[in-house]
């Protein structure tokens, strides 16, 4: 395995140990109820699949201009965020708070992470 794809593995894997951990206290703490433990697995799983597609981006990138390949990720959460708010209220019918919270919180966390995981 290439020192590339080593790191973008690691980021990855620290990424979802990261959403994993938030997943299991917002459904123990905060969103009790099946409906909100619910909306919490969804989003765990979406922000999953963003964040990995974000530090594939910004390891691609980084080598480049860091700050753009960041920019690029920060886009990609955002628009995520916004289709993701359209999709679990309106077509899934999703707790919209329970939805929205925990995945903002997903990608506010993971994204406080990546420069300490792509520090190499």
């Amino acid at each position: 395995m290439t020192s590339a794809r080593r790191t973008w593995a690691i980021a990855t894997l620290a990424g979802a140990t990261i959403i994993a951990g938030i997943a299991l206290a917002f459904a123990g703490f905060v969103f009790t109820g099946p409906d909100g433990r619910r909306a919490v697995a969804v989003s765990a799983a979406v922000a999953f699949v963003v964040q990995a597609a974000g530090f594939a981006v910004v390891r691609r990138l980084r080598a480049r201009n860091m700050m753009s390949a960041w920019g690029l990720a920060a886009c990609l959460r955002l628009v995520a965020l916004v289709s993701y708010a359209f999709v679990a209220v309106k077509v899934l019918g999703l707790p919209a708070t329970a939805a929205l919270f925990s995945l903002v919180t997903f990608f506010f966390v993971t994204t406080l992470a990546e420069p300490w995981l792509f520090r190499t």
